[in-house]
């Protein structure tokens, strides 16, 4: 998010890491740089572009303490360098010293009030910190001073969507759709690119124009990558998210259940150790357990390729914490996205996307840089160990004991004005109904509410349930009568918690992947009635659910009767499927032929 506010020269950093042609070596570039630097600061001991390069190859290097300590040693000698300061906030932010890097950015400010960089690090930093309604505001002053630049647009829609303002969300759609088309200089971000109408063939213009950035760095593809004969697969999972969130709780029996014999699953953690008890239970799930988080990039990617990884699973994509660099620089000689990014890579360093017929009809191969790997019934896998216990009591819930009850527990960003609209159709048409959402924020609660009064529903319809440790929150999902999907956006990990909580969800399909998952885990767990295809459709079905109870508890009964059964649940057999695909993946590598759409 944060870039320097001015060019600093760069007396040696670049010609460096250029020179080595390895990528192997990179990680000692970075280093070989650092000593320079402070060899020339042996010379001359005040050389501020030594000084400054010090604390960003130190930054470069995951290293963020020390870059702070350099930057803070910096700014004694020059207390008013906006530069200085304005990297103090970033490492600060790094480091989740959020108040402290809140402060940082003000005094930037007061050098440099009209440097939209500064505001959009502010953003940032108000974002990580909760303060969505700031965050608006930070972004809507950066793009005062620079109108037109993609990238602020695209961070300004995004926190207003994550409160729920959509007072500009048709304009700046509009804008950042045609931004992509044209292709701007300014890099947009494909993941809140999912979150807004927009083509299959649009996101995928995105995504490789962002993909761009990595493509373009230095020292790529260098790893050598040998052909031999495996009888056992060493399959790496990269991901932040090892920890208490909702990605683990439906990856982790796949860890679990690979079959040794065939497979050697290690995870590559870049994320926080939450000191959870799911987090212990992933250290359990693997042969091994890397912690790369205070790696720098080139470091991670020379202990990935020591490792001998063959097939590297990114389960992270263009989501937070992802560090595509490290993918750019080819550690191993297959990878694979997965999961976390529902949406095309477009980039080369990527050969498989995991999908399904249902994600990726016929025809539609178009749309994904990668090749497609289909895999039987749905691309989601499932935890079976998650835990059922009974529902509570509607009133311990905060819901009224005879109302029907709509719900959707997605995130606010998922929610758009005209599936909003449709929902408030349904709750005058049912008359005494409610509407139970997740309270991510009081802007979201209270715009949320603003807009159901503009629809004429009384707010107090709206009811916001509190976040709550994930056994209690799976447990209340049963309170719910009705889970109304988003679009085009749908349900994903907490779609599959209703469907294994037993409570039945309705989406509305478009033609993206993110617009069809929740269509893929309906189509596994038996219940395709579930799906439609025009919100006129998905509004119709609704009412009807909501007017026939006998209908709707036949549809619950046969959900509970399926958990055991349909091929949504069926975690060993997905596992098996998947080293298939991944033994597939080998050996077209070993034939020294191109990656390929694969059946297992």
């Amino acid at each position: 998010m944060a870039v320097p506010i001015n060019e600093v020269p760069d007396t040696g950093l670049a010609e460096t890491l250029k020179a080595q042609g390895n990528a192997q070596k990179a990680a000692g570039a970075l280093e070989d740089a650092l000593a320079s630097y402070r060899r020339s600061l042996e010379v001359a001991p005040d050389y501020l572009p030594a000084m400054y390069n010090i604390g960003l190859v130190l930054r470069q290097l995951n290293r963020p303490e020390e870059a702070e300590q350099q930057f803070r040693r910096i700014r004694s000698l020059h207390p008013r360098d906006a530069d200085v300061i304005f990297h103090l906030a970033a490492l600060l932010a790094v480091q989740s010293r959020l108040a402290e890097s809140v402060e940082m950015y003000r005094e930037v400010l007061l050098l440099t009030p009209e440097n939209p960089y500064v505001w959009v690090g502010l953003a940032h930093t108000h974002t990580l910190a909760g303060a969505r309604d700031q965050a608006v505001k930070c972004y809507e002053t950066a793009l005062r001073f620079a109108p037109d630049n993609a990238t602020f647009r695209g961070g300004l829609l995004h926190a207003m969507q994550l409160i729920c303002d959509w007072s500009r969300f048709e304009e700046l759609c509009e804008l950042q759709r045609r931004s992509v088309r044209e292709e701007t200089v300014f890099e947009i971000s494909p993941f809140p690119f999912l979150c807004i109408p927009s083509t299959a063939q649009e996101q995928l213009q995105c995504a490789r124009a962002y993909a761009r950035q990595f493509k373009a760095a230095p020292g790529r593809r260098a790893f050598p990558h040998p052909r031999e004969k495996r009888s056992r697969l060493k399959v790496g999972y990269f991901s932040a998210d090892f920890r208490e969130h909702s990605m683990a709780h439906v990856l982790a029996e796949l860890f679990e259940l690979h079959d040794r014999a065939s497979v050697e699953p290690v995870a590559y953690s870049c994320g926080p150790d939450d000191g959870s008890p799911m987090r212990a239970r992933m250290l359990r799930a693997f042969d091994d357990f890397v912690d790369i988080s205070a790696m720098s990039d080139s470091e991670a990617a020379a202990r990935i390729h020591a490792d001998r990884v063959d097939i590297l699973v990114d389960l992270l994509g263009y989501t937070q914490h992802a560090r595509l660099d490290i993918f750019a620089m080819r550690p191993a000689p297959i990878q694979a996205s997965y999961l976390g990014y529902p949406g095309t890579m477009g980039a080369e360093f990527i050969d498989y996307l995991i999908v399904d017929d249902y994600i990726a009809p016929a025809g539609r191969t178009r749309d994904y840089s990668e090749q497609l790997v289909y895999m039987p019934g749905s691309y989601q896998v499932n935890d079976r160990r998650r835990p059922l216990s009974g529902t509570p009591p509607r009133k311990a819930v905060g819901l009224p004991e005879n109302a029907f009850v709509f719900c959707c527990f997605n995130q606010a960003n998922k929610i758009l004005p005209a599936m909003f609209a449709s929902w408030m159709r349904l709750l005058k048409a049912v008359p005494g109904s409610v509407l139970w959402l997740v309270e991510n924020s009081p802007w979201t609660s209270q715009n949320l509410r603003r807009e159901a009064d503009g629809h004429g529903i009384a707010p107090e319809r709206l009811i916001f349930a509190p976040t709550l440790p994930y056994e209690a929150y799976l447990a209340r999902i049963g309170a719910a009568d009705l889970f109304l999907d988003t679009f085009p956006y749908n349900a994903h990990a907490t779609g599959s918690d209703a469907l294994w909580a037993g409570l039945p969800l309705l989406t509305l399909s478009g033609e993206t992947f993110a617009s069809r998952v929740a269509g893929s885990m309906l189509n596994a767990v038996g219940m395709p009635k579930l799906i439609t295809r025009s919100l006129e459709d998905y509004e119709a079905r609704a009412l009807h659910l909501a007017r026939n109870p006998r209908e709707l508890a036949a549809l619950r009964a046969r959900l509970s009767a399926n958990r055991t059964i349909a091929p949504l649940f069926d975690t060993p057999a997905f596992t098996r499927h998947l080293e298939s695909a991944y033994r597939q993946m080998w050996e077209l590598h070993r034939a020294g032929e191109a990656a390929r759409a694969i059946r297992p």
